[in-house]
């Protein structure tokens, strides 16, 4: 038995100083400040500090192979990193490599969960529909895999047809999942891929031009009208501008479940990074945006247009992301930032900006286990939930150095930044894991958590 004493607690509707009582993986009991335990509970010293549900990352890729490139971290490589940043259940994806069944491509992926020093959850990916897609979506709903990822762009690798998404949005919608999906219009960004090789060119330094925010607008209101023909809920996942989450948000008004997921990058960097020596490091899909878009998405964490902030994790190294430098059209898309989700987001919307300690938490871990079928096992420290805890120092101040931190790579989009807030105590299932910034229970304990059916009745689904 374990007491985390001294702190603030902070769940996504309140906070205010409390204690914990922690057994057998779970929260007992939420305490006023010193009430009695047994003595023999190990004392949690929270004094000063913030305490947090464990982050649920609803966006990250491990071992994620795209074209020729495979991202570098295995489940405990990801899971490590995961915690060190305050993040205590990632939600990975099993994206089917061509001719490969989403069934096995999900079931190959969720056993390595055990791996992992936290725990995972995951969401299928269809990319072409037949006979057997329905019997498969069932299997894997039977399994805790509810929720299915779909894309509208990379033709001939993952991009899903319209009646695809149609018949994928059908089926998750009875089986009580569903789809989530990336938007850009494939059509509108090939033809900006093509324009920019035969004029300013099509190297990293262009990446932004290459992407149009059209691209995903468009995207995002066809695929709406999809969802709303069926009464499907739909997710959007890194919607990197303010036209693409108010389309999401009016379809919400006209009484369609739907979300907004933003990610970290897209909410704190900006499109002039693109200008510097080392563009190729922000490469990502959809790209960084102008510093004026990147304002206007920001705010929208604010109106509650915003459900879920992810990391979009995917952990390339500087020799991957350089290969193709030249051409983006053949680099890898995505950036490493499973650990860093979390200060990078505290410190520019918490510490500078006013955003609440509540609504952080919502936004970071419990909202993505509401709409992953993982609330309240995950995303909440009241009774019953699982233990994952996080001591949060709030005014730490510190600068990122990829040296310091424990991704499998060797480089970060956001090195030099100076923060403040950091994870500094991690508990996982009630075992301290990482205590004062040190890793101090490196066992695989990691389990794949299925997800309940989603039910998004009530102010939840607006």
């Amino acid at each position: 038995m374990k007491v985390v004493r001294g702190g603030t607690v902070v769940e996504a509707t309140w906070m205010g100083p409390a204690d914990l009582l922690v057994d057998d993986g779970k929260i007992l009991a939420v305490l006023t400040p010193g009430a009695p335990v047994d003595e023999s509970a190990e004392v949690v010293d929270a004094t000063g500090k913030l305490v947090l549900p464990g982050g649920v990352d609803p966006h990250c890729h491990v071992g994620f192979t795209s074209g020729q490139f495979t991202s570098l971290d295995s489940y405990l490589e990801c899971t490590a990193a995961a915690v060190f940043g305050g993040t205590t259940t990632i939600v990975d994806f099993a994206i089917p490599r061509p001719g490969q069944r989403p069934l096995d491509a999900a079931e190959g992926q969720r056993a390595q969960a055990s791996e992992g020093l936290c725990d995972s959850a995951l969401h299928a990916c269809v990319v072409e529909w037949d006979d057997t897609t329905a019997e498969q979506l069932a299997t894997m709903a039977d399994a805790g895999i509810r929720t299915v990822k779909m894309f509208t762009t990379y033709a001939g690798e993952t991009m899903a047809d319209e009646h695809t998404i149609l018949n994928t949005m059908q089926s998750t919608r009875d089986l009580g999942g569903m789809v989530i999906i990336h938007c850009e219009s494939d059509a509108i960004v090939v033809d900006a891929q093509n324009l920019a090789a035969h004029t300013d060119g099509i190297d990293a330094s262009n990446m932004s031009r290459t992407r149009p925010e059209l691209a995903e607008s468009a995207s995002v209101a066809a695929v709406l009208a999809i969802a709303e023909s069926q009464g499907a809920p739909v997710y959007f996942v890194h919607q990197s501008s303010s036209a693409a989450v108010e389309l999401v948000a009016d379809a919400r008004k006209r009484g369609l479940v739907a979300f907004t997921e933003a990610v970290a990058h897209h909410l704190v960097l900006d499109d002039s990074r693109y200008a510097g020596d080392e563009p190729e490091r922000f490469v990502c899909c959809p790209p960084l945006r102008s510093a004026d878009v990147v304002e206007g998405l920001g705010k929208h964490l604010f109106t509650g247009q915003i459900t879920t902030i992810g990391s979009d994790h995917c952990c390339y190294d500087l020799t991957q992301k350089q290969r193709h430098r030249h051409d983006v059209r053949h680099m890898p898309n995505g950036l490493p930032g499973v650990e860093t989700r979390l200060p990078v987001v505290f410190s520019k919307y918490v510490g500078e900006l006013g955003l609440t300690p509540s609504r952080f938490v919502e936004l970071t871990s419990t909202n993505p286990a509401r709409t992953n079928g993982l609330y309240p096992r995950k995303g909440s420290l009241m009774p019953g939930s699982d233990a994952d805890i996080v001591l949060w120092d709030a005014d730490l101040k510190w600068t990122v150095d990829v040296e310091d931190l424990h991704m499998a790579t060797d480089y970060t989009p956001y090195q030099g930044m100076q923060l403040r807030g950091k994870p500094v105590t991690v508990l996982v299932g009630g075992r301290v894991v990482v205590r004062d910034g040190e890793l101090v229970d490196p066992t695989p304990r990691g389990r794949h958590i299925e997800a309940a059916p989603l039910d998004f009745s009530g102010a939840f689904s607006m």
